[in-house]
């Protein structure tokens, strides 16, 4: 299905509460199975963290986790490390394209018996659950910070904890640090030096039993582009916020100063606010620790005619979608001239974006909610809009809200 999305305007102010952290939801999610006495509160109303409780919850010998990468790396070392319990993962047909060979090679030196179904190194996988007691792994920095934290969650629940190496240069350390963090929180002990994490194992009672989810960083960066794509004077107030936030995407506060949007922090609220600061002519980002909001920076620079360079993009290539060719492809139908590679992409100065143009969205989430803000300056549709419930499901509500003009 379609959505026509007509060419608004938006009121002056508003007010949005957006659902908890899908990145935070699903890893307390998961200590929460390890440690059922742990409470959990605002859990994301994402597809995804609804697809980790119902697996984490199942019975069932197949669990299909659809398009979920978080919990598909997050249940593989889960069940992987549960005595006796017997599974196949599997998942949507992206999802048997995805690599899952890093961890399985990581859990199976640690002891574990995970074995492919279908294409090797690839979903579906059979599982058969042991009592992991080896303790040291090393795995390449590079890679997916999913892999690292799906092992990290488990960690204090394996007889002699676990020692992970990493090799190389690390990506997406806030995202490593938000799991460590989470894991300290509830009492688990846990360093992290030079390459080394050691988490220890856990024998006694949590220190924490109740933790709440903070909003989600990633559905907050479509507002900040709405802001800066908005007249001087606009303001978006979101919440529930921490200004110090475990979330690498929280970075959006500062990267948008370069669009005119000020961010004020109000107790647990941002205050979004378009000054009268000039916006810069070009801009470059590394997003080597926060590549989600790549496509949402790419489409607000197209919005304002500005030129940006941004790097650090090599893990989007493995994500729903290659969403480096996603945002290529679309970028080029509403006008733009784009540069990609492997792990960068370059969008040049635009000055008149075409309108009644289709964007694809790849079944990803984010292709979606990336581009709706174009609708500030011109007449889109965006298909297949439903696939924002995978980690926002009252996105074009809050639109509305907004004062976005749309016809489904």
């Amino acid at each position: 299905m379609t959505i026509q999305l007509h060419k608004s305007s938006i009121k002056k102010q508003s007010k949005i509460t957006i659902t908890g952290s899908k990145s935070e939801s699903n890893r307390l999610l998961l200590l929460q199975a390890l440690y059922p006495e742990l409470e959990v509160g605002n859990v994301s109303n994402s597809d995804d963290s609804e697809v980790m409780q119902k697996a984490l919850a199942s019975e069932e010998k197949i669990i299909d986790i659809h398009h979920a990468g978080t919990a598909m790396r997050f249940l593989t070392a889960y069940f992987a490390s549960k005595e006796g319990r017997e599974v196949v993962l599997t998942g949507s047909k992206r999802m048997k394209e995805r690599p899952i060979e890093i961890l399985v090679d990581a859990l199976n030196q640690l002891g574990a018996e995970i074995s492919y179904l279908e294409t090797h190194g690839c979903p579906p996988i059979s599982i058969k659950g042991k009592t992991l007691t080896k303790s040291k792994v090393t795995l390449n920095a590079n890679v997916s910070s999913q892999y690292i934290s799906a092992l990290l969650l488990i960690a204090s629940s394996l007889e002699n904890g676990l020692e992970l190496t990493l090799d190389g240069e690390i990506t997406s350390i806030p995202y490593i640090n938000m799991t460590l963090d989470l894991l300290n929180q509830v009492g688990i002990q846990t360093t992290f030096e030079d390459q080394v994490i050691v988490v220890k194992p856990k024998r006694d009672a949590l220190k924490t039993k109740s933790l709440t989810v903070e909003s989600d960083w990633s559905s907050a960066s479509y507002f900040y582009s709405i802001v800066a794509l908005s007249p001087v004077g606009t303001e978006v107030k979101l919440s529930s916020y921490n200004e110090k936030s475990l979330q690498g995407d929280s970075v959006l506060a500062e990267i948008y100063k370069s669009f005119g949007v000020e961010a004020i922090f109000q107790g647990h609220s941002i205050l979004l606010k378009k000054g009268e600061k000039s916006v810069s002519d070009s801009v470059e980002f590394q997003l080597n620790n926060s590549p989600d909001i790549a496509q949402t920076i790419a489409v607000t620079c197209l919005g304002l005619g500005i030129k940006c360079h941004l790097t650090g993009l090599h893990t989007l290539k493995i994500k729903e979608t290659d969403r480096l060719v996603a945002l290529q492809n679309e970028l080029q139908k509403l006008g733009a001239k784009i540069d990609i590679t492997n792990d960068s992409l370059t969008l040049y100065k635009t000055s008149k974006i075409n309108t009644n143009v289709a964007i694809a969205t790849y079944n990803d989430h984010r292709m979606a909610m990336a581009f709706a803000p174009l609708a500030l300056k011109t007449h889109l549709n965006i298909e297949d809009y439903m696939v924002v419930s995978k980690s926002y499901p009252t996105f074009w509500d809050d639109l509305e809200t907004l004062g976005f003009k749309f016809s489904k």
